[in-house]
């Protein structure tokens, strides 16, 4: 799963590597913050979706989808996180899935790892600094006196190697040459995007043991993702070699070997 996260770049950083166009209504003062290094379920995230005139548009959006025929969002449960493998069928998701798929900027994340009666946090990013982009969904819920709320949801999947020493599951990220179509809400129906949701290569993150300090929502600040020891890394599978033709001098296999 992935219940907290972090993004160092600003907005305006982001925009050549995202590609989005910044409306000129957003406020400036937003284009400039960054480094949030503890995002946590109700808070803003950045939402990049495609926009009905197919370019792409940047927002911010509350981190836990609320459906749209949610009657009163007080009782609505937390939805931050979508599983990947069912949320085309699940009435939270399903036109979400359909009409409002997103990408969510992020620079990595964290996972606890039991230790005996402690969790130790790790804090997991791409192993080449880069900025990642997990595939999100977007809702927007009209409330009874007419306000609206933007809100948003990360799809997970089952765990690659790396993550699966510390939690069966993870957050969906996205390849960035996939990025176009996933976001292609118009032409790409869910089924038509279900193989982008898939775990991340094996060897693209790394674990990064890091404070306890992590464990808390108040605490957000560059020292927590200050590495305490070294990274758990994971390599890629080799691919399986294939055995080499006979030549006219082997021996045939004995017959008990055969079997």
């Amino acid at each position: 799963m992935c219940g907290r996260f972090v993004l160092i770049e600003s907005l305006r950083a982001m925009q050549n590597l995202f590609g989005y166009r910044i409306d000129e209504r957003f406020p400036e003062r937003l284009l400039d913050a960054g480094r949030r290094y503890n995002i946590a379920p109700t808070q803003p995230i950045v939402a990049v979706d495609a926009g009905l005139d197919g370019v792409r548009h940047v927002r911010l959006v509350r981190w836990g989808l609320i459906p749209a025929w949610t009657k009163d969002a007080r009782t609505q449960s937390l939805l931050f996180n979508a599983r990947s493998e069912t949320a085309a069928d699940k009435p939270s998701f399903r036109t979400a899935m359909r009409h409002r798929r997103c990408l969510v900027p992020a620079s990595g994340f964290y996972e606890w790892r039991r230790m005996g009666t402690a969790k130790m946090p790790y804090y997991i990013r791409p192993r080449d600094g880069s900025t990642m982009a997990f595939a999100g969904l977007t809702e927007t819920w009209l409330g009874p006196d007419g306000s609206e709320i933007d809100t948003g949801a990360i799809l997970t999947t089952s765990a690659n190697r790396l993550m699966a020493m510390l939690h069966d599951r993870m957050p969906v990220i996205l390849d960035p040459g996939d990025w176009d179509e996933w976001l292609d809400c118009g032409n790409r129906r869910p089924r038509d995007v279900a193989r982008l949701l898939r775990p991340a290569a094996d060897d693209l993150l790394e674990a990064i043991p890091v404070s306890e300090r992590a464990n808390s929502v108040a605490n957000d600040d560059e020292a927590l993702i200050a590495p305490l020891a070294e990274p758990l890394t994971v390599d890629a599978e080799p691919e399986a070699e294939k055995p080499a033709d006979p030549t006219p001098d082997d021996e045939p296999p004995a017959q008990g070997s055969l079997f």
